[in-house]
């Protein structure tokens, strides 16, 4: 998967199952990748719903840039979050933010709509992430 084929907008829609609240969420809205010196800004916007509450404004940014035979993707201020091979359907990568362990698994099978499915442990979290990107009309 070559980074420039994410460039443009991309409907998003996200599952989140939280086992240790026993609650659930999704995330409706658009991500953005759009091209920047060595790379890609990533922004997503939307509105998230966790469990009967009330809708509220989401966002996150990120930067996608390349990195020999992988992309790299850092949080917005600068600090790299996590790495992934770009030669695979399904590549994985892994963040440890202390205590808790964050791992993701791309899947690009049915490019060019494609999934992220996050999975989140530790002392105080036990949560699952599903996203799924549409290319935008």
């Amino acid at each position: 998967m070559e980074l420039a084929a994410f460039e443009g907008g991309w409907r998003l829609a996200r599952r989140i199952e939280d086992a240790r609240a026993g609650a659930s969420g999704r995330f409706e809205g658009a991500a953005r990748f759009t091209a920047v010196p060595g790379g890609l800004s990533y922004v997503e916007e939307g509105r998230l719903i966790l469990g009967e509450g009330r809708p509220m404004r989401a966002s996150r940014r990120y930067f996608w840039r390349p990195a020999g035979a992988s992309i790299e993707v850092d949080f917005s201020d600068g600090r790299f979050f996590h790495a992934f091979a770009t030669d695979a359907d399904r590549p994985e990568a892994e963040h440890w933010c202390d205590p808790d362990r964050y791992r993701v698994r791309y899947d690009f099978s049915a490019w060019p709509e494609w999934r992220a499915e996050w999975r989140v442990s530790g002392p105080r979290k036990d949560y699952a992430m599903v996203s799924t990107y549409r290319p935008a009309p």
